[in-house]
C-alpha cells in the first residue's frame, strides 16, 4: 500500500514529472509536489486541497534545497521516498559546448540529485527509497554531441550506488531508472511514461527492498 507514504516528487512541472504526481494524487499517497515558480505551486495547491501540497524550490541551490525539505518535513513529519523526475536535455558539439552549458546540464541533471538526496536522507529516520531518472546515454553509451548530458546521467548512477552502499544497513535504497526515448501518446520507438511511473509505484513499494543501487534499463521497444 502506498497511501500511507510520504513521497517527495520533483519535476512536478515537466511532462513525466506532472504525470507522476497526478497518478500518486490519485493513488491517495501524500505527495509533496516540488515546482519551479510560486504560482505553479500555488496553483496545485488550490487545485489538490487535502493531503498533498506544492512547494517551490530551486533545485539548482543548495540553500533553497535545505530550506524546501525543511519546510516539507515540518508540514509532513516524515519523508518515505523522493522520486526526483527532473531533468534536461542538450546536443552541442563539443567543441562548441561552453563551460555555461556543461553547468547548466551538470547542475540540473546532477547537482540537483545529489542535493534532494542528501536532504532527504538527512531527514528520513527509518526505511526509505530514492528514486532518480537516468538515460540509456548514461548507463549503456554516449552518442556524440552529448557528451555532458551523458556524463551527468553516468555520474547520477554512480552516486545511487554510492548511495545504496552507504545506507543499506539503514534500510534506504536508493534506484536508477534509465529510460530510452520517453513516450507520451501510443507511437513505437521508446518506453511508456505511464510504464515508467508503475516502476516508480513498485519501487516504492516493497520490490524497491530487492533492487537497491540497480540500474533499470527501461527501454521499451526502442
Amino acid at each position: 500500500m502506498l497511501d500511507d507514504k510520504v513521497v517527495v516528487i520533483t519535476g512536478a512541472s515537466g511532462r513525466l514529472g506532472s504525470r507522476i504526481v497526478q497518478r500518486f494524487v490519485d493513488d491517495g499517497v501524500m505527495v509533496a509536489a516540488v515546482y519551479r515558480s510560486e504560482e505553479e505551486a500555488a496553483a496545485f495547491n488550490t487545485t489538490h486541497p487535502g493531503k498533498s501540497e506544492a512547494f517551490a524550490i530551486d533545485l539548482a541551490k543548495e540553500a533553497h534545497v535545505r530550506s524546501g525539505f525543511d519546510q516539507i518535513l515540518e508540514r509532513f513529519y516524515r519523508i518515505d521516498a523522493v522520486i526526483h523526475a527532473v531533468g534536461t536535455w542538450e546536443a552541442h558539439p563539443l567543441a562548441k559546448t561552453t563551460l555555461e552549458d556543461w553547468r547548466r546540464v551538470m547542475d540540473v541533471n546532477l547537482t540537483s540529485t545529489f542535493l534532494c538526496f542528501r536532504e532527504a536522507l538527512r531527514v528520513m529516520e527509518g526505511p526509505g527509497r530514492l528514486i532518480a531518472f537516468a538515460s540509456r546515454q548514461g548507463a549503456d553509451r554516449a552518442v556524440a554531441e552529448q557528451a555532458a548530458y551523458a556524463a551527468a546521467k553516468a555520474g547520477l548512477i554512480r552516486l545511487v550506488e554510492a548511495i545504496s552502499a552507504e545506507y543499506a544497513d539503514r534500510g534506504i535504497t536508493a534506484h536508477a531508472v534509465a529510460p530510452s526515448t520517453i513516450l507520451f501518446a501510443n507511437r513505437s520507438g521508446g518506453v511508456y511514461a505511464d510504464d515508467l511511473i508503475n516502476l516508480c509505484r513498485m519501487l516504492v513499494g516493497t520490490i524497491g527492498r530487492a533492487v537497491s543501487g540497480a540500474t533499470i534499463r527501461a527501454y521499451g521497444d526502442g
